[in-house]
C-alpha cells in the first residue's frame, strides 16, 4: 500500500544518488530559509530614514532568536534523529510515539519561551546590547515573533520529521512556499501598510502559520506509516521517549545556547568599539555567512537519514561513504562563500544597504571574519554526524568547544590588544582554526572504528549507541 512502508531504498541506492536524492531538497530549503532571514534585512535595510537604525535593532533580536532556535532544535533535531533510525530498525509504533511527543515538548517549550519574553522583553533587548536608538526597532520585531513562537517551533520541527522520514521534496516544498510568500508580503506589511519592522515580523510568522497548517494535516493522515494520533490522549508526554529524544538534541541545543552567549558578546564588543553602526554591519556578515552555513546545513539534513538509517540497520560501509561525501560536498560550499567574502565584500553588503559609512564596516568586517572559511564545512559536517549517530558527548563537545573554549576570550582580549572592533571579527578565525585541528582528531577516530566494523556487527564498539 503506498505510503504505509518506510523508503527502504536508503539502505540500498547507491549513497551518491541518495545523497544527491536527499540533499538537494535539503539544500534548496535550506537557502530558501536563509533567504527567507535576509529578506527581512533587506527590506528593513532600506526604510526610508531609518533603515540602518533598523538593521542594527534586527542585530540586536539575535541572541534571542537563538535561544529560540535552541529550544526548537533541542526537541526537533532529538526527534528526527531517533524517528529516522526507529524507522532503519522499522520500529513504526515507537516512530509514530516519537513524533506526538515532539508536537507536544514543542508547544510547551514555545509557551514558556513567549511567556519569558513578553514578560521582560525590555531588559532583556538592552541586556543584549540595545540602545535607546535601537531599541524601538528591536521590540517591535521581538514582540511578534515571540507571540508566533509556538507556530516557529512547531512548523520546523515538523518540517525536519518530514524530510528524515524520507520525504524531502515536501519539506523543500513547504520552505519554498515560507520564503516566497515572505518576499512578496514583506513589502506590502512593512510599505504599503506602513507598519514598517513590525510588519516584517507579522508577514514572518504568517507564512510559517500556514505552512504549518499543511504539515499538521500530513501528519494526521492514518494511512501513513508515520502519523499523529486523532486522540488527543495520545499527546500526553512518555518521558523515556523524551528523554532519550532531549538527550540526542543536547548537542544541537547546547550549540544554539552557545551561539546565543557568544552573540549577546558580540554585541556589546562591537557597540563598545564601534557603536550602533558597527552591530548593524554584523547583522548583515550574519547574514552573508549564514548563506554559506544553512546550504552546508542542507548537506546534512541530507546526510541525516542515510547515516541514521544505515547506521540503525548497521551498514558501516554506507555511513562512513555518506560522511566522506558530505564533508567533500560542505569544504566547497565554504570556499566559494570565502571567495565572496574576500574578493566581492562591497557588492554583497550593499544589498542590504545604501547608507556608505555602514557599507564600508560591513565590507570590512565580511573579509576579516571569513578569513579561514573553507574549513567550515568540514567541522560542520563532523559534528552533525557523531549528532545522527547518537555519539551525544562527542557532538555536544565539537558543538560547544568553538564557540565557548575558543571564541569568546578572543572576542574579549583581541578587541584590547588591536583597540578596535576588528578584534572581534580576527576572533572568528583564529577560534575556526584550532577547533578544526580538534574535529580532525575526532574525525580520523571515528573513520577508522567504522572502518573496523562489518556490516551487521553490534555498534557498542564505537563509544555510542542510539
Amino acid at each position: 500500500m503506498s505510503g504505509t512502508s518506510v523508503p527502504t531504498e536508503l539502505g540500498v541506492k547507491p549513497v551518491s544518488t541518495l545523497l544527491r536524492q536527499y540533499a538537494i531538497p535539503g539544500i534548496i530549503a535550506m537557502t530558501a530559509s536563509s533567504l527567507y532571514n535576509m529578506v527581512d534585512s533587506i527590506f528593513i535595510g532600506h526604510i526610508p530614514g531609518t533603515g540602518s537604525l533598523a538593521i542594527s535593532g534586527l542585530a540586536v533580536t539575535f541572541p534571542l532568536m537563538n535561544i529560540s532556535t535552541a529550544l526548537g532544535t533541542l526537541v526537533g533535531v532529538g526527534a528526527a534523529t531517533m524517528i529516522s533510525v526507529l524507522l532503519g530498525q522499522k520500529n513504526y509504533s515507537v516512530a509514530s510515539k516519537v513524533l506526538s511527543n515532539e508536537v507536544t515538548l514543542n508547544v510547551i517549550t514555545g509557551i514558556v519561551f513567549t511567556l519569558v519574553t513578553l514578560l521582560w522583553m525590555d531588559p532583556i533587548l538592552r541586556f543584549f546590547g540595545a540602545s535607546d536608538a535601537t531599541l524601538p526597532f528591536a521590540r517591535s520585531y521581538m514582540t511578534i515573533i515571540a507571540l508566533g513562537n509556538i507556530v516557529t517551533h512547531l512548523y520546523f520541527g515538523l518540517n525536519s520529521v518530514i524530510r528524515s522520514s524520507g520525504n524531502p521534496k515536501l519539506a523543500m516544498g513547504l520552505t519554498l512556499f515560507t520564503v516566497t510568500s515572505n518576499a512578496i508580503l514583506d513589502p506590502i506589511f512593512i510599505y504599503v501598510l506602513g507598519l514598517g519592522v513590525q510588519g516584517a515580523a507579522i508577514a514572518t510568522v504568517l507564512c510559517q502559520t500556514m505552512a504549518l497548517a499543511y504539515s499538521m494535516r500530513y501528519f494526521l493522515d492514518q494511512k501513513k506509516f508515520l502519523h499523529l494520533p486523532r486522540n488527543i490522549r495520545m499527546f500526553r508526554v512518555d518521558w523515556k521517549i523524551a528523554g532519550d529524544s532531549l538527550a540526542i538534541g543536547m548537542g544541537p541545543f547546547l550549540m544554539n545556547l552557545a551561539s546565543c552567549i557568544v552573540v549577546l558578546f558580540i554585541n556589546q564588543q562591537l557597540v563598545k568599539w564601534g557603536g550602533d553602526l558597527a552591530l548593524g554591519a554584523y547583522g548583515i556578515v550574519n547574514r552573508l555567512s549564514f548563506l554559506f552555513i544553512m546550504i552546508v546545513m542542507g548537506f546534512n539534513q541530507g546526510m541525516q537519514p542515510i547515516a541514521g538509517y544505515n547506521y540503525g540497520a548497521r551498514q558501516y560501509g554506507r555511513v562512513r561513504e555518506v560522511y566522506l561525501k558530505t564533508a567533500m560536498w560542505g569544504t566547497i560550499v565554504c570556499t566559494a562563500g570565502w571567495l565572496i567574502s574576500e574578493f566581492l565584500s562591497v557588492g554583497a553588503v550593499g544589498i542590504f544597504t545604501n547608507d556608505p559609512q555602514l557599507r564600508t564596516l560591513a565590507a570590512k568586517g565580511l573579509r576579516e571574519m571569513n578569513l579561514v572559511f573553507p574549513i567550515i564545512g568540514f567541522q560542520m559536517v563532523t559534528t552533525n554526524l557523531f549528532q545522527c549517530l547518537g555519539m551525544v558527548k562527542k557532538s555536544i563537545f565539537l558543538s560547544l568547544s568553538r564557540q565557548l573554549l575558543f571564541l569568546l576570550p578572543c572576542i574579549y582580549i583581541l578587541p584590547e590588544i588591536l583597540q578596535s572592533e576588528s578584534g572581534v571579527w580576527y576572533s572568528f578565525p583564529i577560534s575556526d582554526t584550532v577547533s578544526s585541528v580538534i574535529t580532525g582528531i575526532f574525525a580520523i577516530g571515528l573513520i577508522r572504528k567504522l572502518s573496523r566494523l562489518k556490516d551487521g556487527d553490534d555498534p557498542s564498539i564505537l563509544g555510542g549507541q542510539i
